[in-house]
């Protein structure tokens, strides 16, 4: 015969399924609310935190190349006017 009651043995057994239960409702409630989550993000037209970053990395390299352009823009026309000779009667 065992040590054990089979009372102690069935108990463990109903407490083993019970806790695999909640792990299950667990998981399928976790689901579920990422699914409801994810729905009122497309509701409000949110955007996710990854595409966010990589808009302001994409508008902050735009920003760098713009103040780039506008210096050399601004150090060609100091080239071409004083390339350009100085009239006195110049209308």
């Amino acid at each position: 015969m065992s040590d054990r009651p089979k009372f102690f043995d069935d108990l463990a057994g109903v407490a083993g399924g019970a806790l695999s239960a909640f792990a299950g409702l667990r998981e399928e409630l976790s689901s579920l609310v990422r699914a409801r989550v994810d729905e009122a993000v497309r509701r409000l037209d949110l955007v996710k935190r990854e595409e966010f970053e990589a808009m302001a990395e994409l508008a902050h390299r735009a920003r760098e190349q713009s103040e780039a352009l506008a210096l050399r823009v601004a150090a060609l026309e100091g080239e071409k006017a004083a390339e350009k000779p100085i009239q006195a009667n110049e209308p």
